[in-house]
């Protein structure tokens, strides 16, 4: 028995750092274990059941139609790193607007109350409006230039910013700011050391959030009309069926929306290292 149980130790140890792996690096092992699935499925689906390739095409289909468009040059306008780079630039610029609006207006309305309750009614209402239908005016205001799709994008990720804003503004502890004017503390400190610190973890969520809607934003503007970009790109090719390079481009925006979240989370690290701190201690 006791041959037995030492036999079974080394077992049980490699199943544990196994299970600890998964736990500690998801991203490094379930993640891709995923993808392989949905890959798998994707092939299933085409290849084996025989779905039709204007519904669903062949993953080597799409593979060859994005490699081809990434093998040319970033200056060529058939090329997916032209069409790419306006995107992202109208994207990133809506969402750094946007995202600065959001948070100012955030800290004001909720700083005085009474505009708070003024205003917010009026933010929300203009928020439930329809950002295709605003599309056409945007046209019609800045034409078909760069400012539409900045400002549409702008439109699309100020509301997340704002709410998580405000959120964080009211999530701070009153106790904390009755210890500190106790101890004759100035109004300027108080925000800067106790307020903002407390607003930056809901600021990031918020900044998460429209990290990923930005992308949505220039998009939906270059549906309107657009003479490049990856939404162009998709009007073209959705109106030709050519539904390999549709697929293409969408797995293109993926990647980009991931890569534009992936940073704001980089930075949430280096400036907001406490709250991940904390999580970590919660969740040990």
């Amino acid at each position: 028995m006791v041959v037995e149980a030492l036999e079974a130790r080394p077992c049980a140890i490699a199943a544990e750092n196994a299970l600890g792996m998964l736990r500690r690096y998801p991203q490094f092992t379930i993640s891709p274990a995923i993808l392989l699935a949905l890959l798998a499925a994707w092939w299933l689906a085409t290849d084996v059941l025989g779905a039709p390739t204007y519904v669903l095409p062949r993953p080597q289909d799409v593979l060859r139609a994005l490699l081809g468009g990434l093998s040319r040059p970033p200056w060529d306008k058939a090329s997916y790193w032209y069409h790419a780079g306006i995107t992202m630039w109208e994207a990133a610029l809506g969402f750094a607007i946007g995202s600065a609006l959001g948070a100012l207006l955030g800290l004001v309305l909720s700083h005085w109350p009474i505009l708070g309750k003024s205003w917010y009614p009026y933010i929300v209402g203009f928020q439930s409006l329809p950002k295709v239908a605003l599309a056409p005016l945007m046209v019609v205001w800045f034409g078909f230039g760069l400012e539409g799709k900045v400002f549409i994008t702008a439109i699309i990720t100020f509301f997340p910013v704002l709410v998580n804003m405000m959120a964080g503004y009211q999530a701070v502890e009153p106790e904390r700011i009755e210890l500190a004017r106790s101890c004759n503390a100035s109004e300027l400190h108080l925000f800067t050391k106790i307020i903002i610190p407390s607003c930056l973890p809901f600021l990031f969520a918020g900044l998460g959030v429209a990290s990923v809607l930005s992308i949505l934003g220039a998009v939906v503007g270059e549906f309107v009309g657009a003479s490049a970009g990856l939404g162009m790109l998709l009007m073209q090719f959705t109106q030709a069926m050519e539904i390999a390079q549709l697929f293409a481009v969408i797995l293109l925006l993926a990647v980009i929306g991931f890569l534009m979240n992936h940073v704001v989370s980089l930075v949430e690290r280096r400036y907001c290292f406490w709250a991940q701190r904390s999580n970590a201690t919660a969740r040990t």
